[in-house]
């Protein structure tokens, strides 16, 4: 089961989800308020995984290989907290799974309109803002981004709803555990994984979190933030590693 990270909707994993299909039966889901999910909150760490263990019941999945990308990896490692029976095994993708603090007061003021609002339209219709955190969240050896490709990104910002989820969502900081908690984390098969190239997230924070696992860390050369796009390849056989009976 493939959960994406921030701003991410299923489609990201288009390129790895046909390499683990050939073997495995595979899902993916969006998070609220990402993708073209429904626009109804909470957002946080805990309606998510409620969402994650609905999404399962509904579709009779019985223990899943759990992958989570940036943000989703907090939420694998909540599931392997809460039911570590119930998963066969969870892959952290460029993402440490720890909690951090809220925006920094002067991001806050701008969560409030009359500035919000525009500024939230301005963003989300950039050409210029999509294209350039792409290519720094893919790694070198970026592809050129058509508008296909920003269309991809750009068409989840336009559903119902979403510039008010957003709101709603940034007033929580990031969410996840703390080194602690993934100390707790028993008998469930884990890998963690990185991009060489990640400039969103640091290899040492990924390091940090297989440390306190206990899980063997995968480095993939060529890849940025956004691996499973940049070395669909080298992610898949990082799944398959838990993935595998």
């Amino acid at each position: 089961m493939l959960i994406g990270g921030f701003i991410e909707a299923t489609d990201v994993w288009r390129r790895v989800a046909p390499l683990l299909a050939r073997r495995h039966r595979v899902y993916a889901l969006d998070l609220p308020p990402f993708g073209y999910s429904e626009r109804m909150g909470p957002y946080s760490l805990d309606a998510w995984l409620g969402e994650v263990e609905g999404f399962e019941r509904a579709l009779h999945i019985r223990r899943p290989a759990l992958v989570g990308h940036s943000l989703g990896a907090a939420v694998v490692v909540g599931e392997a907290l809460r039911r570590p029976r119930a998963v066969q095994g969870i892959v952290l993708l460029d993402g440490d799974a720890l909690r951090a603090g809220g925006a920094p007061s002067w991001v806050r003021s701008l969560i409030v309109d009359p500035y919000y609002t525009p500024l939230y339209r301005f963003v989300t219709r950039s050409d210029w803002i999509f294209r350039t955190g792409l290519k720094g969240a893919y790694g070198p050896g970026a592809p050129h981004f058509g508008r296909s490709d920003l269309d991809r990104w750009q068409r989840p910002f336009k559903v119902a709803g979403t510039g008010p989820a957003f709101k709603q969502m940034l007033r929580y900081g990031i969410q996840g555990w703390t080194l602690p908690d993934l100390r707790r984390v028993h008998g469930v098969r884990t890998v963690v994984a990185w991009g060489a190239r990640d400039t969103t997230d640091a290899v040492s924070e990924g390091r940090t979190s297989a440390a306190a696992l206990h899980a063997p860390f995968v480095l993939l050369p060529s890849a940025g933030h956004l691996s499973m796009l940049a070395d669909p390849a080298g992610v898949a056989r990082a799944i398959r590693r838990v993935a595998d009976r």
